[in-house]
């Protein structure tokens, strides 16, 4: 039964459109590593519905998700702390164009973004933090912030590099003053693929 359901998965992605074309509707789905500014590490889940303007361009909605360990500052002490993220939501608007002329299973890309991020709670990490106030947990603002990206798809595989601008958000604590500030920005490393939109090769010419 799995070997059947494999086989019409490939099926599928191998009979799509034979090449990219106007107006079709794709799906993409991203996983990879994520690196805050400033040091750490984290990782990242992108979902991408997709629509293409012409065989060189498309325009999309990506739904993500940034799991952070990052930089922490703390007004009223001289130290810097590790804090831990545990999840930085986003819903962005996209756009891609592709330098391919359909000669080519290989796609090299660039391209740009602006959305929403929600920046969920930080957890202190550093042992010697006194906490005698109860402000350990803090919440984070929400920030409009743009994307870029670059990067290659091989038929219905993509690799893409991105940097996400996210400002800096300030930190507040129960009683709702500004205590502290986090870093947002991060760069991502993603591999992932995608369905529907046809592929990038046209058979048609061999």
């Amino acid at each position: 039964m799995k070997k059947i359901f494999v086989l019409l998965f490939l099926s599928s992605i191998f009979y799509s459109a034979q090449a990219q074309q106007a107006g079709r509707f794709r799906m993409g789905m991203d996983l990879g590593i994520a690196i805050p500014q400033g040091g750490g590490i984290g990782g990242v889940v992108n979902l991408e519905p997709k629509v293409n303007l012409s065989d060189h361009m498309n325009v999309g909605i990506r739904f993500g998700v940034a799991g952070l360990a990052k930089d922490v500052t703390y007004f009223d002490i001289n130290e810097d702390f590790e804090g831990e993220i545990s999840a930085n939501a986003s819903v962005t608007g996209t756009f891609d164009y592709y330098f391919n002329k359909g000669e080519s299973s290989a796609a090299p890309f660039i391209g740009a973004g602006f959305g929403y991020f929600a920046l969920s709670s930080v957890d202190f990490e550093n042992g010697d933090f006194d906490d005698p106030d109860g402000i350990g947990n803090l919440e984070a603002d929400f920030a409009w912030a743009p994307m870029v990206r670059a990067g290659v798809e091989l038929n219905k595989f993509r690799m893409s590099a991105e940097y996400n601008f996210v400002p800096r958000s300030n930190l507040q604590n129960a009683a709702g003053e500004v205590i502290g500030e986090a870093v947002n920005q991060y760069f991502a490393f993603t591999l992932g693929f995608y369905v529907g939109g046809g592929r990038w090769r046209d058979w048609n010419n061999f």
